[in-house]
Formats: C-alpha cells, structure tokens, sequence
C-alpha cells in the first residue's frame, strides 16, 4: 500500500462550504494545482455527492482532498466535525470506486485565496465567484507540496 498523496493519479481538492464547494485539480504528476471551478449546493445532499462524483469522474481523480476547517489552536471544532462527517460519506461513494478521500488543514487558505485574487484584480462581485475554486487551488497546491 502506498503513503497518501504518493499514488498515481490526479488529484481533486474540495473546499467545502455552506453554499458553494470549491474544486482544483492537479496534473496527473501531482505537480501543480489548477481551478476547476465550483458545486452550487442544492439542499439535497445526495444531489451534491452525485455532482461532486461527476466532477472527480470528469478530472480523473484516484485522490479527493477535503479541506478540515481546524481552528486557530488546531483543535476540531463544529465547522471540522461537520467537514469529517461530509468526509465520511464521500469516502462510502468513493472508495469502492478506487478513489481514495484524505483530509488537510485549510486554515488560512480562503485568506491566501482572497489576497492573490485582490493582487491579480479581482476584487469584490468579481473575486466572489471563484474565491472557492481559489481557496481549494490553494489547499491542494500545499498538500501536493507536502507529498
């Protein structure tokens, strides 16, 4: 078995929040993150998982990283319980597809996100669109510098 993050294949990052999901995805020498875009959540949560399993088919991903919203100290706290019970249920689609679903730290991410977006233009309505595809561009650039 091999570490996490060392396997071949793409990797797909998700940062989720209450109304929006951000995606990146890597190349599939698990060098460098690019946006995809992001998931509108529906209020139905089967709905979501079934566009969250279109969107890890589309960039043939074999990793899915969730971003755990730890807090300030580290410590889990109710936005991180609930990102490990999403965690939990993609990994019950997932894996008996071949795909395996990891965890990391995203602390700071939307605030690195927002400044790059600012530095390149993009500021206000204009950021608000992709600041979640952003956010997890930036959560999965970290992890694959880390693998």
């Amino acid at each position: 078995m091999s570490e996490p993050g060392r396997g071949p294949g793409r990797v797909a990052a998700l940062d989720l929040g209450s109304r929006r999901i951000g995606v990146a995805f890597s190349d599939s020498g698990r060098t460098i993150a690019s946006p995809w875009g992001m998931v509108e959540r529906s209020g139905d949560v089967a709905a979501d998982r079934a566009a969250l399993l279109d969107v890890v088919r589309q960039v043939e991903a074999s990793t899915v990283v969730v971003g755990l919203p730890l807090s300030l100290s580290g410590r889990t706290g109710p936005a991180a319980q609930a990102a490990l019970a999403e965690v939990a249920a993609l990994r019950e689609v997932l894996e008996p597809l071949g795909v395996s679903v990891e965890t990391a730290d995203e602390r700071y991410t939307t605030v690195l996100a927002q400044r790059s977006l600012t530095a390149a233009g993009r500021k206000g309505n204009a950021a608000r669109g992709v600041i979640d595809s952003a956010a997890a561009m930036v959560l999965l650039q970290a992890w694959l510098d880390r693998a």
